[in-house]
């Protein structure tokens, strides 16, 4: 097996000791030599230090990896000169250069989490939320207006193959997975709001033409205000659902906490030729360094990591290490035990990852 080089790009805030983490989980899943972790630096606090958010070097890097694993970014108070924060441009950055238009982020409630949904248990939530990453409002970064500090203008941007191409990955997830826990009924559910404005009419529209692909995949649409609300009064209806840039982002953090916790949300953004792995949590920088952070998300993103190598190179064995790490966080969660602050209990982020690296051997 050759060996592949992941840049590492740990963060601010509670990012190095999530991404510490993963690595030390991963490594112990693939073995020595398999793997060649290369640190670059990004974020706010190296904004603060040097002025500079994301070296070019840091970027390039990144594009000669075969892949990228990442923290967290940004701290409250450390922002650029147009008021946004410095940490948040490395993700938006990353996704743009490298066009990774679909970001993945499943949803599953597992074993021993407790979720603020009443009555909800392990496999009553199981769906995946489907993120345009290079289009929609956040195309607008960077190239916003302010007249006169007057008005402020940002432009939400919705191409046809900006969607073609995200809606076909949401419809081919569904066609990989065992459907809605309600039904068991493949599903795909286009969120938007096209009854108001037309650039999501316009999603919408291009949405059903590329369901017509998928005859046997049940195609359907909600408007985002209302599927904050399904959401929470029935998760289980859904299986795969797809959405702009924007509302992707708000309705997958909404998600995360009906499975228990932000820090149980993977993530992995994806494009043609390369990827980036993250939690889908910010970097918490009120408890970083306490040694409480949530690491499941981050080790999550790292078997998915190791899944999206492992078909991109036909390398069976990093498909399998992932598949083990999965396994063993379960096992690990199944115990009760293992559960940080954030998911009701008192585990540390060290005795988390020994749980998991147990379960792992």
């Amino acid at each position: 097996m050759k060996t592949y080089e992941i840049a590492v790009v740990h963060g601010d805030g509670i990012g190095p000791e999530v991404c510490q983490a993963a690595i030390d989980v991963i490594s112990a899943a693939v073995g020595q030599g398999v793997l060649d972790f290369v640190e670059y630096p990004a974020g706010a606090e190296h904004y603060r230090k040097t002025a500079d958010s994301y070296p070019k070097a840091s970027f390039e890097g990144c594009r000669r990896a075969a892949a990228v694993l990442h923290g967290a970014a940004g701290v409250p108070g450390i922002t650029l000169p147009d008021g946004t924060e410095a940490g948040t441009d490395f993700g938006l950055m990353t996704r743009f250069g490298l066009d990774l238009y679909a970001n993945i982020r499943p949803i599953r409630l597992r074993a021993s989490i407790p979720s603020p949904l009443r009555d909800r248990r392990s496999g009553d939530i199981d769906y995946v939320v489907v993120r345009e990453n290079t289009e929609g409002l956040y195309a607008a970064r960077g190239n916003g207006v302010v007249l006169r500090d007057e008005l402020a203008v940002d432009s939400l941007v919705v191409t046809r193959k900006g969607v073609e191409r995200v809606v076909r990955k949401a419809f081919e997830l569904s066609v990989g997975r065992n459907g809605a826990p309600a039904d068991g009924r493949r599903r795909v559910t286009c969120c938007d709001k096209g009854n108001v404005l037309r650039s999501y009419a316009f999603f919408r529209k291009v949405f059903f033409e590329v369901a017509a692909d998928y005859p046997d995949i049940e195609a359907e649409y909600a408007m985002v205000d209302a599927m904050t609300v399904y959401l929470i009064s029935n998760p289980e209806h859904y299986d795969v659902i797809v959405a702009e840039n924007m509302f992707g982002d708000i309705i997958s953090d909404l998600a995360a906490a009906t499975v228990g916790s932000m820090g149980m949300s993977p993530s992995a953004e994806l494009g043609t030729d390369h990827a980036m792995f993250q939690a889908a949590h910010g970097s918490a920088p009120t408890i970083a360094g306490k040694g409480i952070a949530n690491p499941y998300g981050t080790i999550l993103s790292g078997a998915l990591m190791l899944g999206w190598l492992g078909e991109r190179h036909g390398e069976a064995k990093l498909t399998e290490a992932g598949r083990r790490i999965e396994r063993a966080v379960d096992a690990a969660l199944a115990k009760g035990k293992a559960l940080t602050p954030d998911i009701g209990g008192k585990a540390s982020t060290r005795e988390v990852v020994a749980a998991v690296l147990a379960d792992l051997a």
